[in-house]
């Protein structure tokens, strides 16, 4: 069953919407990530430190999340550093059939089938 979840605003617009991932109440400044792919090197960019990312692409977490693949230097080739820095991440509704239906990675460099089941990936992956 979906847990309920709330983002409210600080001029108190509320926006409701279901949770998934880590149980945990977080405050922090909303921010905007409009790209078409790399919100994986989103959530594990530090520039976001503690902040709300909001992403708008609505396919996020379709092609699953990469491996931990290094380059020659021994630097992770799909993430920005080796953890999570968001407070949480806001993304469009995610009908619980199409999650059921993504139980297995389908990218080509997936490891994990999305950012719903990457909880133990980078930490507390999945806020």
């Amino acid at each position: 069953m979906p847990r309920k979840a709330q983002l409210i605003l600080g001029d108190g617009t509320v926006w409701n919407g279901e949770a998934f991932g880590a149980e945990v109440n977080v405050s922090g400044e909303a921010v905007f990530q409009t790209g078409m792919v790399g919100y994986t090197e989103a959530l594990t960019d530090p520039s976001y430190s503690k902040q709300i990312l909001v992403l708008t692409y609505p396919l996020i977490g379709n092609y699953g999340v990469p491996g931990d693949e290094k380059d020659e230097l021994g630097i992770l080739k799909y993430f920005e550093s080796n953890k999570v820095h968001v407070a949480a991440l806001v993304v469009r509704p995610w009908p619980l059939e199409r999650a059921r239906a993504c139980d297995t990675p389908c990218g080509r460099k997936a490891q994990q089938a999305s950012h719903r089941t990457a909880g133990g990936a980078r930490g507390r992956c999945s806020r």
